[in-house]
């Protein structure tokens, strides 16, 4: 998983931005549907997909400015903000939310103190909904920098997120 940029502490330099943005345009431009591999290329180099990357986008995609802003607010993986180092991700599907998503999301955002796109107050954690990890038959599940958890309840959170250091 690469490295985020803290968002209390870090934001990209507009060269590497662009770098970014070049690299990912480089390894998929020419493909047919190539606007969604390389948003994810964008954001897995710098955490979240800036601004500025935009018109370098618009420009080699050949697409306005407001269809990439609308394909990155769309799909809730992507961010126009950088995220905390750790994220926090719940799955919000049916089959989680019939064994206590609900109440487990309610319980992540009281104890990090932010809402669903927000970070924790001290810039550790961001808290995201997620449209099902594919866990459905070990609901409710979460995934923490990737790796998902199975049959969560909010004390196993709470206990996974202290052994991993990830206090709120």
């Amino acid at each position: 998983m690469p490295t985020m940029p803290n968002p209390v502490q870090d934001r990209p330099s507009e060269l590497l931005i662009q770098q970014a943005a070049q690299r990912a345009i480089a390894r998929y431009e020419g493909q047919a549907g190539s606007l969604l591999p390389i948003l994810h290329a964008v954001q897995d180099a710098l955490g979240y997909i800036p601004d500025t990357a935009v018109p370098t986008l618009v420009e080699a995609l050949q697409l306005s400015r407001a269809e990439i802003h609308g394909v990155i607010q769309f799909y809730a993986h992507f961010r126009d903000q950088p995220a905390a180092p750790v994220v926090l991700e719940v799955c919000r599907a049916e089959s989680c939310q019939a064994m206590g998503a609900e109440h487990l999301a309610q319980h992540a955002r009281q104890h990090l103190g932010c809402d669903f796109h927000g970070s924790s107050a001290n810039g550790k954690v961001t808290l995201e909904p997620v449209y099902c990890l594919g866990l459905c038959a070990q609901s409710p599940a979460v995934m923490i920098d990737g790796e998902p958890y199975a049959r969560m309840t909010p004390a196993k959170l709470d206990d996974l997120l202290h052994a991993k250091g990830y206090e709120a």
